[in-house]
């Protein structure tokens, strides 16, 4: 629930007023907390808008993190400690007399804002707690990994106006899809958001949202006007009759004796593999759960572009640290052997064996 779009603000004598964004980005890098602080500061100091540095900076660096890491320009420490430093700079906009100022414009209601069960990627929603914060509402920020039972007892608690809950991995989606329908039973409306539902909101659609938004900024003006109550009580299942055929509970329940056999094949391909060290061989273990993971909720959404878009980010992913495509075809064609008699899974993992490399998705 980041924003989506980058404004630069006007200074009341028509001229552009300049954005922190490579000075905030080398101190955020260096991991020098102080110095990102004083530039977030100085600019709100010099009439930054709080919402444009946490949305249009600080949110457009985050992303910008990510993908540094994924085209391996650095490190898996190095993205962690970015991101530390960044949440540090958050809560000192949050602190700045700016902010307060900002937020005694307005009352409104109140919101909780949540990460699903098992999504630790909480940056998003942390930054729209502060917008919603900014726009005068009471928010209740739950964090990262919030476990249905309590979110839903603390929404009986709390009664809020909405809930907005968000997931950055697909791999959440079932969790989210119980989460939000717990929470409508409850009589709350949720809104969703996060990469986990898809660039235009097609997965919010399917599992049953009340309202989904692209980023921060759209999510806070939906609240403003309102989201509608909550649809008729109904179950997971409701939504998505192909589960069915039982193909995602047999995957997602076979998970391990699946990631086993299909590391068995590749040592038996490949000699390299079989020479790997144990922790080269924790890390391809953990790479294939991530691989039978994602298959599995593609089963449950019924929607085989989420795994090939999965797979081709992973192959992007492996190229940029020099890991041969190969393994990764012949990992989804030894998996397609092995689920052979399931034909939603079959075509999900043909699909996407057969996808070319750079693929956009």
């Amino acid at each position: 629930m980041t924003g989506t779009t980058t404004t630069r603000p006007v200074r009341p004598d028509g001229a552009e007023r300049p954005l922190p964004d490579e000075e905030l980005w080398e101190a955020v890098l260096d991991g020098d907390q102080a110095r990102a602080i004083a530039l977030a500061t100085a600019a709100l100091d010099g009439g930054l808008p709080p919402e444009t540095l946490l949305l249009d900076v600080i949110g457009a660096l985050q992303a910008r993190i990510g993908r540094a890491w994924a085209a391996d320009r650095i490190s898996v420490v190095q993205e962690h400690a970015a991101t530390a430093v960044n949440e540090r700079v958050v809560g000192a906009v949050a602190a700045h007399p700016a902010s307060a100022a900002a937020a005694r414009q307005r009352r409104r209601g109140r919101i909780a804002v949540a990460c699903v069960g098992g999504e630790w990627h909480a940056f998003p929603a942390r930054l729209l707690a502060e917008v919603l914060t900014l726009r005068g509402w009471q928010v209740d920020y739950l964090g990262a990994q919030c476990p249905t039972p309590h979110l839903i007892a603390h929404l009986h608690r709390t009664a809020p106006d909405a809930l907005a809950l968000s997931a950055s991995l697909a791999t959440r989606l079932p969790a989210a899809h119980t989460a939000l329908t717990a929470a409508q039973a409850a009589g709350v409306p949720v809104m969703v958001g996060g990469a986990a539902f898809g660039p235009d909101g097609r997965h919010a659609r399917l599992l049953g949202a009340d309202a989904w938004a692209p980023g921060a900024r759209e999510a806070a003006d939906l609240l403003a006007r309102g989201i509608p109550e909550p649809a008729r009580p109904h179950l997971p299942v409701d939504d998505l009759p192909h589960l069915a055929d039982q193909e995602y509970t047999l995957v997602s329940r076979s998970s391990r004796e699946l990631v086993g056999a299909v590391m068995a094949a590749l040592e038996a391909e490949f000699a390299p593999v079989r020479a790997y060290t144990e922790l080269q061989r924790e890390h391809t273990l953990d790479d294939l759960g991530h691989v039978l993971d994602h298959l599995a909720v593609a089963l449950y959404t019924g929607d085989p572009d989420l795994f090939t878009a999965f797979t081709g980010w992973t192959r992007e992913v492996l190229l940029a640290r020099a890991v041969p495509d190969t393994f990764l075809v012949f990992a989804l064609t030894a998996l397609r052997h092995q689920l052979r008699d399931l034909p939603r899974s079959v075509a999900v993992l043909t699909a996407a064996a057969a996808r070319p490399a750079g693929t956009p998705a």
